[in-house]
């Protein structure tokens, strides 16, 4: 398999760099429009083949059964079982944890909330936070930089506070710096925990009936659906955010829309990489309650896809480099070098038409139309690079549905990559030696 299909990808990058692939499908809360240069009808039926001799279909099938898919660390990925609102595991509801802080905010008063966390335990949370701006004076804490802690902490010690740490293994150094900063004269009853660790919690002094467990097969940046969200969302949000991503789920498996989809951005995103010297990719949004979302992909991608390749691959790389941001603001830093440096990337641009900013929507659709080479600006030193190519995600609005299928969408697009690529997306052995030797550093 392996010669035969490098040799024909091989021969297809001999097209003429001005072939347009032009695509739209319509999803779940959500439209994607997508256009390609040098990219052809051949380019996916010869991906599509190695998807079928990989069998990514049986895989995805595995994913969804809760069999094991984390091959290095032999177990399941159930992230994605949060979002079955049908199943009654107490171990996978997140909506009752949202409640359960609710109950908590209203029966205390709290004037202020600080959310103690990083990696998927801070991107996620705080996308969520940004987007639905409904619960006043919550803060984010990544640490471990003390000046974070008195700037955002300690002018606001002596007011009612609820204090939530997060940490999956409770053994992250910067959450439990954080900890170890707080004034041991704060009430127990105001300190809450969220981790796969109850022991340690426990061990590290927070009362019983405030920690939140949940499964330890949940990964950092899969978490967005666990209990790792409760203090965020209300119930109805929390909802919402898991119906929206549930759709996804349902039509993931079928021939569908979303399949096609799926595949076709899978393949466009590997074919770039690896034959088109495409080796960055830029993600940008055009709503300002989506202005995080950059961060919160950029985890999910990297960690997912930055590993070594796989020797019986014809892939041989792997993950892109992920960057952006908040397109208007983008626009005015570095797009100069994407419409005429020499880099070469692609584009990932996500906006919604609900907006209530014309300006931001004309921004966002011609924007996309200028990097994908839609619209032939000018010659000389006018002329812009218009042969980026890429994905247009427009939410059918600005709702937790829509944000919740674009998510949900995302993972499938890192995990059929990942299965095309022939890695495993849900370890992360690099972070964890670049913990061990900051470790070791530090104990000298």
């Amino acid at each position: 398999m392996k010669n035969k299909y490098l040799k024909e990808l091989n021969s297809l990058k001999k097209f003429s760099t001005s072939r347009l692939f032009h695509k739209s499908y319509k999803l779940p809360y959500l439209t994607i429009s997508s256009t390609y240069q040098n990219y052809s009808k051949d380019v996916c039926q010869i991906m599509d083949n190695i998807y079928q001799e990989l069998k990514i279909d049986e895989l995805l099938s595995a994913l969804l059964e809760g069999k094991e898919v984390n091959f290095t660390e032999k177990r399941a990925a159930l992230h994605h079982r949060y979002r079955d609102l049908s199943q009654k595991d107490s171990d996978f509801d997140s909506i009752s944890a949202s409640k359960f802080f609710l109950k908590k905010i209203k029966e205390n008063s709290y004037k202020n909330i600080f959310v103690f966390g990083i990696g998927g335990s801070y991107e996620g949370p705080k996308l969520l936070h940004e987007f639905t701006e409904t619960k006043d004076n919550l803060f984010f804490i990544t640490g471990p930089d003390k000046d974070e802690f008195l700037s955002l902490v300690k002018p606001r010690l002596k007011e009612k506070n609820l204090y939530v740490f997060i940490s999956k293994s409770f053994s992250t150094d910067e959450v439990l710096l954080s900890h170890s900063w707080l004034p041991k004269s704060i009430v127990k009853k105001n300190l809450f925990a969220i981790t796969a660790n109850k022991s340690k919690a426990i061990q590290l002094g927070f009362i019983d009936q405030n920690i939140i467990g949940f499964p330890e097969s949940i990964g950092g940046r899969y978490s967005i659906w666990s209990q790792v969200n409760s203090p965020v969302l209300l119930p109805k949000e929390c909802t919402n955010f898991l119906k929206g991503a549930a759709n996804i789920d349902e039509n993931v498996q079928k021939k569908s829309t979303v399949k096609s989809a799926l595949k076709n951005i899978v393949f466009n995103d590997i074919w770039s990489h690896n034959f088109m010297d495409k080796k960055n990719r830029v993600v940008l949004s055009y709503n300002w309650k989506l202005r995080s979302i950059t961060n919160y992909l950029q985890q999910l991608e990297m960690e997912s896809l930055g590993k070594p390749n796989n020797p019986e691959s014809i892939f041989g790389y792997t993950g892109q480099t992920i960057y952006g941001g908040f397109g208007p603001t983008a626009q005015h830093s570095y797009f100069q070098l994407l419409h005429q440096g020499t880099s070469k990337p692609s584009a990932d641009i996500i906006s919604s038409q609900s907006s209530h900013s014309a300006l931001l929507n004309s921004q966002a659709e011609g924007q996309f139309k200028l990097l994908s080479g839609k619209i032939k600006f000018k010659k000389g030193m006018d002329a812009a690079n218009s042969n980026i190519g890429g994905n247009f995600f427009s939410l059918d609005k600005l709702d937790l549905f829509s944000l919740g299928s674009l998510v949900a969408f995302w993972e499938y697009r890192v995990f059929v990559t990942a299965a095309m690529l022939q890695i495993n997306p849900f370890d992360q052995f690099g972070v964890n030696a670049g913990k061990r030797v900051a470790r070791k550093i530090l104990n000298k």
